[in-house]
């Protein structure tokens, strides 16, 4: 299948790996690559620029495909060495950087020296206008049902592609609610030129996350995500737990007066925790309301194959079925 994506990024398939915290090291996102889609090695959650680094060679021992890094910008009182990790990334030869949290304009006149090619996460139409304007080349735009960080305009993809399709000129992704052929084909229809998966790439064979985590997902339904940290306007979505449920009690408790300090054993921390070590109930875990879409582990290969079928049998017999016989 070729669109926009696959062009910029010189992948087989219009599927992108999202950058996930403590779920994106190497083995991931080459098997992903491998498999014609578009893996990404998280950058932040490698302790150093050196480590990612070495994170870095060793996806290129596993694949000769595209691969990228995502690398996300927070603020924080004693922030990453953003420099040593661009500096990583450049060094290392990588050509796709996935951006997200603030704005990487700063950032963009070093990448793009080196000749990268970068995609911005984006909650909103306005978000995505701006990463445009100062020189992206696609954005990924994700819809109120993601895993992870929402925003706060509580805007579903249904809506919010078409918006973007409205006003864009650059290639843009979906991301949320992306697990399978029919997600793949809805996307295309509404303007998008690919998909981008989070949820449904942790409930695989290959993730390198704990078995209690995938299996996790595939029990969950639709209903088992919740948001937290709203008070404080920074949303997220996670799969409800012990730890989700003491965090959403102090949330009701403590109303507006409530600060991160207050949350601070239910979000700190906690990736480590839950993905290496398989404590699901130690706190808030991003996961997608697609866990209802997700019912089974299989390899990636095996999941990239399934999802290209099924968009073609869509489109070629069921789609052109109907207009056949209009």
């Amino acid at each position: 299948m070729k669109t926009q994506i696959t062009e910029l990024f010189g992948i087989e398939h219009p599927i992108i790996q999202g950058g996930m915290h403590y779920v994106g090291f190497a083995e991931l996102a080459a098997a992903v690559s491998n498999a014609g889609g578009l893996g990404i090695i998280t950058a932040l959650t490698q302790p150093s620029p050196e480590a990612l680094a070495g994170e870095i060679r060793r996806c290129q021992d596993m694949t000769d495909k595209p691969f990228g890094v995502n690398l996300t910008f927070l603020p924080a009182r004693n922030p990453p060495d953003y420099p040593g990790y661009v500096r990583a990334i450049i060094d290392g030869g990588v050509k796709i950087v996935e951006t997200a949290g603030n704005n990487p304009q700063k950032w963009l006149p070093l990448l793009k020296e080196a000749g990268i090619k970068v995609i911005h996460k984006c909650t909103s139409v306005r978000h995505a206008l701006k990463a445009e304007s100062i020189g992206c080349d696609a954005v990924s735009v994700d819809g109120f049902e993601c895993g992870g960080h929402p925003g706060e305009d509580d805007v579903p993809n249904f809506i919010l592609l078409p918006r973007a399709a409205d006003e864009l000129k650059i290639p843009f992704v979906a991301s949320g609610g992306m697990a399978d052929g029919r997600s793949l084909v809805a996307a295309l229809a509404m303007g998008a030129a690919g998909i981008n998966m989070g949820t449904r790439f942790v409930a695989t064979h290959e993730a390198p996350v704990h078995q209690k985590v995938k299996q996790a997902i595939v029990a969950a339904t639709e209903l088992d995500t919740r948001l937290v940290m709203r008070p404080l306007r920074n949303t997220e979505r996670v799969l409800n737990n012990a730890g989700v449920e003491r965090l959403l009690e102090k949330e009701r408790r403590l109303g507006t007066d409530i600060a991160f300090s207050d949350i601070a054993d239910e979000v700190g921390g906690i990736y480590p925790r839950v993905m290496k070590d398989g404590d699901l109930d130690a706190g808030a875990w991003s996961c997608g309301m697609v866990a209802g879409l997700i019912h089974d582990i299989p390899t990636i290969g095996e999941l990239v194959e399934r999802i290209m079928h099924q968009a073609e049998e869509i489109v070629a017999k069921r789609l052109h079925g109907m207009l056949s016989q209009a």
